[in-house]
């Protein structure tokens, strides 16, 4: 089934030469179906590939999604054109009188700033705090899933010593847990980061579960009882050329960056990179919008409470 994205979404060319199924609005109106209803709030700078990379995810299930896009209205954009915003995306006060059947909540570049001196910090606060009681599963990713695992549950996040920065191994601690459904013994992520999470802080919260994690990149995967909230601290999202460039970046701009782990071929960064998560990635979205969405949403989305 498709991914239903707004008219003109520049991710539609993309992911038709992909093949994943797209209908733009327009079409959608005309099928006597019910789509699950998603809320993105892309704190990314660069909005439009982030997009891309979720939509690309979720627009490959049997369950028609139909994405709303969602900005913070007290940080501008400074990496995406304002026309863009304006077009695609909604602020909060425009979209809190509804409800969601899910709801996705990125990464943002700014671990280095406590959480009260991030600029949006109150309007996320106000977000994550309505998600609870108008949303059915909320996936938040990496700064995302720090922030609220801070806000939700006063869990801090640690300064590295050195930027966790490449594609690691990891295990599924929870063999029960239906995210993890159909999974490898040994699955890839990819993780760049400063920050982490101490296991035994996540540990002494009883709500929260332990699902993932890596020798190397730590914990990677944790959810309350009934999935309502995930958090994730890596990036399946990314696509195979996402390190190459930050590390490009990086190395441009003069900054102390090593090379990715366990991503070039032969460590050598004039070599192609190949995605070595791609299938898990699309495994893990498809489990969370099955068996965390869909199957626990209720058809009147008016009945989602806490």
């Amino acid at each position: 089934m498709p991914i239903k994205i707004p008219n003109g979404l520049p991710a539609i060319q993309t992911l038709h030469q992909e093949n994943i199924f797209v209908i733009p609005e327009t079409r959608a109106l005309t099928q006597d179906i019910r789509p699950l209803k998603l809320l993105l709030l892309n704190l990314m700078p660069t909005k439009i590939t982030t997009e891309t990379q979720l939509a690309r995810l979720l627009g490959n299930t049997p369950i028609q999604v139909e994405l709303e896009l969602l900005k913070t209205a007290s940080h501008v954009s400074k990496n995406t054109s304002e026309e863009h915003m304006l077009t695609f995306y909604k602020t909060f006060d425009e979209i809190k009188e509804n409800k969601f059947d899910g709801m996705i909540i990125t990464g943002a570049p700014i671990e280095h700033l406590p959480f009260e001196q991030v600029e949006y910090w109150q309007e996320l606060c106000q977000i994550m705090a309505w998600s609870k009681k108008n949303v059915t599963s909320t996936l938040h990713i990496c700064w995302g899933a720090q922030a609220a695992l801070y806000y939700h549950y006063g869990i801090e996040k640690i300064p590295l010593p050195e930027k966790m920065f490449g594609v690691f191994a990891h295990q599924v601690e929870h063999k029960g847990s239906m995210l993890f459904r159909g999974f490898d013994d040994t699955f890839m992520v990819p993780h760049s980061r400063h920050t982490t999470l101490n296991r035994a802080d996540v540990e002494a919260v009883p709500a929260l579960k332990i699902l993932a994690s890596s020798e190397e990149a730590g914990v990677y995967a944790i959810a309350t009882e009934k999935g309502r909230q995930i958090f994730l601290t890596g990036h399946s999202e990314y696509d195979t050329d996402t390190l190459k460039r930050e590390y490009e970046r990086d190395k441009e701009a003069g900054l102390p960056t090593k090379l990715p782990v366990n991503y070039f071929p032969d460590n050598d960064p004039k070599k192609s990179p190949a995605s070595t998560w791609r299938s898990s990635a699309h495994l893990l979205y498809s489990n969370w919008l099955n068996y965390f969405v869909y199957q626990s949403t209720p058809y009147d989305l008016s009945e989602i409470d806490d």
